[in-house]
């Protein structure tokens, strides 16, 4: 096949225009729900190991692991963390510039783009943040708990998506898009209550420091800077000042993501015919048996190169380069380092209490009952619709699987109880409640008939 026909493969498997711009929107995405489903099942091994680490004979070991202490030095600076304070303030920061990249792309082009379609996962996922919050206040309202009302709002998507995988042809696509979605404007949700409600004390030198930062990455992104170097150097300043602000440092990933470029520097049209130009000279002078070194080949190449570079979108290019760190590096060392908790007989006899009554029931009840509630005002209503394929059985399962709280849940536990019996009540609570919300949210969609497989 020669290099012309390879450039137009489209117009060989008959594919029209739409579908061709339609296959173009859904690769992402497709590509996101495979390696997160993939990643899902790494992560349940990594908390496995830490929960079964923790009620071993060494358990002391592990303790002693997580603070093991590290420092960084400038001068006369000296910034030192223990190992689990690393990974929760700093690598962290790189899972939130993954979630803020997520959420950008998804605003400008996925299923948030557009209205009619971004409602009823904007609905669901308010619906889904409101109700288990009230439910956890309602358990822990005046009491020494309180403030951690913000642990049953998130929803974990790799255990989720991890969790659609195992259902197979049950699950309509248009389903897993909702998910995504939903975990989406659930963790922008997340993101705020971070922001504004799990921050101790402020340091207005760090603030200034970090909106001057903000302002450089504005600069960088109305320039058209495209070089990753120039995000990592400028959110890594970012994540310092806020460090020293008291705001909480892992907000830096989100906030450089949305200051990452989503535009190309050419039109599609004028990036096909360069590919067919190119593509004709290449094609000539190797019917000619022209060497390597021929500088019209050369030229054709340099021209293709350019303007493939100019094609490239900076958003998408660090996502996909961004995404199998966080899935197979961060998410799991998380996991080892936080989800190990000790269920002992103390542990046990908190279960009834208030915090860890809280989280399950708002994990569990919470946020299906906040996800179904809202997602049928907003259908009936007439401002939603339900996905092609999707039933209001299927929703339902979905509701229940978006009650897998795990990674945010987790880190939310850290801000609001750090170092008191509360985050070790909240941990138990945290793995039960999306255990069981995971068990319903599989079980309600083997209920349901296989999808028939598309004859078209």
């Amino acid at each position: 096949m020669s290099l012309r026909e390879l450039v137009r493969d489209d117009e060989l498997l008959g594919r029209t225009q739409v579908e061709r711009v339609g296959a173009r929107v859904l690769r992402p995405f497709q590509l996101f729900a495979r390696r997160q489903a993939s990643g899902g099942l790494l992560l349940l091994v990594c908390a496995v190991l830490a929960l079964a680490w923790a009620n071993s004979p060494w358990a002391a070991a592990y303790e002693q692991i997580l603070h093991v202490p590290f420092g960084i030095s400038a001068g006369e600076q000296l910034l030192r963390l223990d190992l689990r304070h690393w990974v929760n303030d700093g690598l962290m920061a790189v899972f939130f510039f993954g979630v803020g990249l997520e959420i950008k792309r998804e605003f400008l082009v996925g299923e948030l783009a557009e209205r009619h379609k971004a409602m009823l996962p904007i609905a669901a996922a308010v619906g889904g943040m409101v109700a288990p919050a009230l439910i956890y206040a309602g358990f822990n309202a005046g009491g020494g708990g309180a403030h951690g009302w913000g642990i049953p709002m998130a929803t974990d998507i790799a255990f989720a998506l991890g969790a659609l995988a195992v259902l197979g042809s049950r699950i309509p696509e248009g389903l897993k898009v909702f998910l995504v979605a939903l975990a989406i404007v659930d963790d922008l949700g997340a993101l705020l209550v971070i922001a504004i409600f799990y921050t101790a004390s402020v340091h207005w030198g760090g603030v200034a420091l970090a909106a001057a930062c903000l302002g450089a990455l504005f600069l960088a992104n109305r320039a058209g800077a495209r070089r990753g170097p120039i995000y990592l150097l400028l959110g890594l300043v970012l994540w310092g000042s806020l460090f020293y602000s008291g705001l909480h440092a892992t907000l830096a990933g989100v906030l450089t993501a949305f200051f990452v470029p989503a535009r190309t520097r050419i039109v599609p049209a004028a990036l096909a015919q360069v590919i067919h130009r190119s593509a004709a000279v290449l094609e000539a002078r190797a019917a000619d048996g022209a060497g390597a070194m021929n500088a019209e080949r050369f030229g054709a190449i340099s021209v293709l190169s350019r303007t493939l570079d100019a094609a490239n979108c900076p958003l998408q290019r660090f996502e996909h380069m961004v995404q199998p760190w966080v899935t197979f590096g961060v998410l799991p060392l998380f996991a080892l380092l936080n989800a190990g908790v000790a269920i002992d007989a103390p542990a046990l006899r908190s279960l009834p209490t208030a915090v860890p009554l809280g989280i399950m029931l708002g994990l569990v009840i919470g946020k299906p009952l906040g996800i179904g509630v809202a997602s049928w005002l907003a259908v009936k209503s007439g401002l939603a619709t339900l996905p092609d394929g999707v039933s209001w059985r299927h929703l339902l399962g979905t509701a229940f699987l978006a009650g897998i709280g795990f990674t945010m849940a987790l880190f939310i536990s850290g801000l609001a109880f750090p170092g008191t019996p509360f985050e070790s009540q909240a941990k138990l609570a945290i793995l039960l409640g999306s255990l069981l919300a995971a068990a319903l949210g599989i079980a309600i969609p083997l209920t349901t008939r296989p999808l028939e497989p598309d004859s078209t």
